[in-house]
């Protein structure tokens, strides 16, 4: 399928979605995730922890992935944060400068926090040792509406990379199907330790991480390794490349009608524990939230106004059950120039916690 068909397919559903109004009868919180053994959805349980520790209840969804969810936060009942990786807003932004009905579909959204960078796994055969190699093969490269999916579109139309088919499988379908030599390869973009891979009994004789060392994915994706033994089958360390995740959030208006209200102060609420909760975090829950730096913003996409809320100095956090004792705070690094009043604001925030 070429750059502009599967752009337009993903596109379309996007826009299919962008009418669906974002009001509900009875309130509800939650974060759109991703498949049940990936990184993304080990997150939003975390998220769902803090939020229980307030006594607040927050949903799991899980879902194909970013694209899904990026929209989820404009146009789901009851759902007001999703994890979207940085390339598909870049690519979203991309559009919306020229295309209205794009600049519609994305209007509104907003980042909560940058979260992790997420490394693009390529598992193939043995016999694989590089994306030159996928040419002629069979390669999974996620289902529609998924970052992976974009990711690995990008990755295949910025090498030249020709193989033989693209199929639209989910990782965690395509690692059966891999095993049982239904296609060659499959490519899946998540945080690692992923649970897929950790736990998939992978025979490291037949099947292999390749690695990602294209200089042109170099000048578009930031570098990364993922360590040896990261994987049962993985002695020795992977180069390649990744992506950024971010967690999403609606702009909504405190002095709206009860959704939004209600939204916002949800989206506050989450704010302020992440802020103060984050060493919490970095100590009981998933690895990557270690990796975790609360000021990598990246460019072109704002903060929300209720996040800036949130974490605020002297923002009372009204919680329905006792909190737990917060872990002190570490010092952050100084703060990077802003590129909007909302960004600079949260900024300000995050220091004045942090002591950066």
């Amino acid at each position: 399928m070429g750059k502009t068909r599967w752009l337009g397919a993903a596109l379309g559903a996007i826009l299919a979605l962008a009418t669906i109004p974002a009001t509900a009868q009875d309130f509800g919180k939650a974060v759109m995730t991703g498949g049940a053994t990936g990184t993304y959805i080990q997150i939003g349980r975390d998220l769902a922890g803090l939020m229980a520790q307030c006594g607040q209840t927050l949903e799991v969804i899980e879902s194909a992935g970013s694209l899904e969810n990026f929209m989820a936060v404009r146009t789901r009942r009851n759902t007001q944060f999703g994890i979207v990786q940085n390339d598909v807003l870049e690519y979203l932004k991309t559009y919306s400068a020229n295309d209205p009905d794009v600049a519609r579909a994305i209007y509104g959204v907003r980042i909560a926090f940058p979260l992790y960078d997420e490394e693009v796994h390529l598992l193939a055969r043995s016999d694989i040792d590089s994306i030159a190699d996928l040419a002629g093969k069979r390669v999974a490269i996620g289902v529609e509406n998924s970052g992976t999916f974009l990711t690995a579109s990008l990755v295949l139309d910025l090498t030249g990379a020709k193989p033989a088919e693209r199929r639209q499988i989910a990782p965690a379908d395509a690692l059966p199907a891999l095993k049982a030599g239904d296609i060659d390869a499959f490519f899946y973009v998540a945080g690692a330790p992923t649970a897929l891979f950790a736990e998939g009994e992978i025979d490291g004789k037949q099947f292999h991480l390749v690695p990602i060392a294209d200089e042109t994915l170099k000048s578009v994706y930031d570098e990364a390794t993922i360590p040896a033994n990261t994987y049962p089958f993985q002695p020795e360390a992977v180069e390649g490349i990744a992506v950024k995740a971010l967690l999403m959030t609606y702009d909504y208006d405190p002095q709206g009608n009860s959704y939004q209200r209600q939204s916002c102060k949800a989206v506050s609420d989450l704010s302020n524990l992440m802020l103060t909760r984050l060493p919490q975090l970095q100590e009981s829950g998933h690895p990557k939230w270690k990796n975790v730096d609360l000021q990598d913003i990246p460019p072109g996409w704002d903060i929300g106004n209720c996040v800036n809320a949130g974490i605020q100095p002297g923002y009372e956090l009204q919680c329905e059950a006792p909190l737990a004792p917060a872990t002190p705070a570490q010092p952050g690094q100084a703060a990077q120039p802003a590129e909007s009043e909302a960004n600079r604001a949260y900024r300000e925030y995050i220091c004045s916690t942090l002591g950066c």
